[in-house]
């Protein structure tokens, strides 16, 4: 049975980096896009970075393109937005698939260790739900990425422990990331 260490992401530059570089650590992958309404996210995950890295958490960037077309840029011109307009220091991979033929073999890891299981109560969770249904009326019934920042947080052991839709409340997140450090 494979686990999240037998992965690799790929930097900017296209050099695969093998997860195991981030054994015993805490992680909150996020799949971004830099002209999405929930863009914003990227600020209170930087502070989350930036408060807790020293004591164990990475978090690990993956811009995609696949929801709305809301990264179209190239690489470099996606990490000059984060960085100019949310100061990001933490870890940005190659704008890469989530869903489909072409998406990271990681991806597929997280959605079988962690399914979608709505996206919650509330306005955006209203919208969200009214957008999928029109694009895929079945999109409940399976496991695949629905939009951009969505976040799954892995333990120290390795463990997928959670999902967050982005609807969820990002303070949940910072709850569940300090318990694990």
């Amino acid at each position: 049975m494979p686990t999240i260490y037998d992965y690799d992401i790929i930097s900017p530059n296209g050099e695969a980096i093998p997860l195991r570089r981030y054994e015993g650590k805490a992680l909150v992958i996020v799949n971004t896009a830099t002209g999405c309404g929930f863009t914003p996210h990227y600020e209170p995950l930087e502070k989350m970075y930036r408060d807790y890295h020293e004591r164990g958490l990475e978090m690990i960037d993956i811009p995609c393109n696949q929801f709305g077309g809301q990264a179209p840029g190239s690489d470099a011109e996606i990490h000059e937005f984060c960085t100019l307009h949310y100061n990001t220091t933490f870890p940005q991979m190659k704008k890469s698939d989530v869903n489909g033929p072409n998406a990271l073999p990681l991806y597929g890891y997280l959605k079988s260790q962690c399914g979608f299981r709505g996206f919650g109560e509330g306005q955006m969770a209203e919208m969200m739900n009214d957008l999928l249904a029109r694009i895929d009326p079945d999109f409940h019934s399976n496991p695949d990425i629905k939009w951009n920042f969505t976040k799954f947080v892995v333990d120290r052991k390795g463990n997928v422990v959670a999902r967050f839709e982005p609807t969820d409340d990002i303070k949940e997140l910072e709850k569940l990331v300090l318990s694990l450090l």
